[in-house]
């Protein structure tokens, strides 16, 4: 089962770059559904409890998408999934456009989420191989750029709510440069033998476990800022319509700038300093925008946050990719399973807890999971 093009010969440099642009794809796909989400309640007329319940359907897809991620990719390869997984990611965007009922838009969101965890696995296993070709630290630069995708699709969505663009057209302008893009570059990624079919799931062992939920911690913060930052400007610090998205940008904008320097920062401080540090400063960004809810205080307390989260996804994938159990495609797979996880459930729960008390006490919760980037990482052999 080969779905892609035939490899073409290339050096550690030309791989870095497609790995790199492939981040930037994946990065560009999610926050392009993060900007329009409010659009998208205030169209299907959701409360924000409907909302939180509306989201966990991402999670559950993922969920579903977790044994068959490990077990493909021992099949078909990293280079292969990753090319059929984020075309279907991208034109799984294209859908939640068109959904018009709660129904329609739980479906596209249930593959969104599959799909979305493919690519996870798969991207992370490229950039793996090639931070083995390079034997330093790079892994934490690939997701910087999904971070900055992530910073571009703010501004672009920014931009397409201004000029009331509908949600769908916004979409299937990003399908059609990311399936433009992929035609591209997609041969140039490092083809890699098929093993065997293994386990549909491996077990992480004792240290990947803990990797895992560090990372699920860190990535419960990350996803209520995907999802809910721009809500939680509109409702809770009240800013103006053209400024609603401002929280959320500068939240990407820190997280990108964090990633591109946290490979030199681990390797000066170490992996545990700069980990306890990540958790404190996501748990002071949150407190902040929660007792001093106005557009300054809010903006300042986000930019703690996108530095706080940026390095810990990026440092436990590294560490998973070099594990000596498991094949790095498998460890990834693995620890995904736990850290992915919370980036999906968070969302969902932030509008439980927004619906049963507020959002302001849902945001609290959160910036406890903070904390616990930094008490785990603390107790933790790293």
């Amino acid at each position: 089962m080969d779905t892609a093009l035939p490899p073409y010969h290339f050096t550690r440099t030309t791989l870095r770059a497609v790995v790199g642009i492939m981040f930037f794809l994946a990065g560009l796909c999610f926050a392009s559904w993060a900007s329009r989400i409010a659009t998208i309640q205030q169209n299907l007329k959701l409360s924000d409890a409907a909302l939180g319940g509306v989201l966990f359907s991402l999670p559950v897809g993922l969920v579903c998408s977790l044994p068959f991620s490990g077990w493909i990719i021992t099949r078909i390869g990293s280079r292969n999934l990753l090319i059929a997984s984020l075309i279907m990611y991208c034109c799984t965007l294209a859908t939640l456009g068109l959904a018009q009922n709660t129904v329609q838009l739980i479906a596209c969101l249930l593959l969104f989420g599959f799909s979305s965890n493919a690519v996870n696995i798969s991207v992370n296993t490229q950039a793996v191989a090639a931070e083995e070709m390079y034997g330093r630290p790079i892994l934490a630069s690939f997701h910087g750029l999904w971070s900055l995708a992530g910073f571009t699709g703010a501004a672009i969505g920014t931009f397409m709510i201004g000029r009331q663009v509908l949600p769908l057209h916004h979409f299937v302008m990003i399908m059609m440069v990311v399936l433009l893009t992929i035609l591209i570059t997609a041969r140039y990624l490092k083809f890699d033998k098929p093993t065997s079919a293994g386990p549909a799931f491996v077990m992480p062992d004792k240290s990947l476990i803990k990797l895992g939920l560090i990372a699920f911690c860190s990535m419960i913060c990350e996803g209520a800022m995907f999802d809910w930052s721009v809500i939680y400007f509109k409702k809770v610090v009240l800013a103006p319509r053209e400024i609603m998205g401002i929280g959320y940008t500068a939240f990407m904008f820190t997280m990108a700038t964090g990633r591109f320097i946290a490979d030199w920062f681990s390797h000066r401080f170490g992996l545990k300093r700069t980990l306890q540090v990540s958790g404190l400063l996501t748990a002071t960004g949150l407190a902040i925008a929660v007792i001093f809810p106005h557009v300054y205080s809010a903006v300042a307390g986000f930019l703690l946050v996108g530095f706080g989260v940026s390095s810990v996804v990026p440092l436990a994938y590294s560490v998973a990719g070099k594990s000596k159990t498991m094949s790095p495609g498998v460890a990834i797979a693995a620890v995904s399973t736990i850290s992915f996880t919370g980036f999906l459930v968070g969302p969902p729960v932030i509008g439980f807890i927004a619906g049963a008390i507020s959002l302001r006490a849902s945001f609290t919760l959160i910036a406890l999971m903070g904390l616990c980037v930094t008490v785990f990482s603390t107790k933790a052999k790293l």
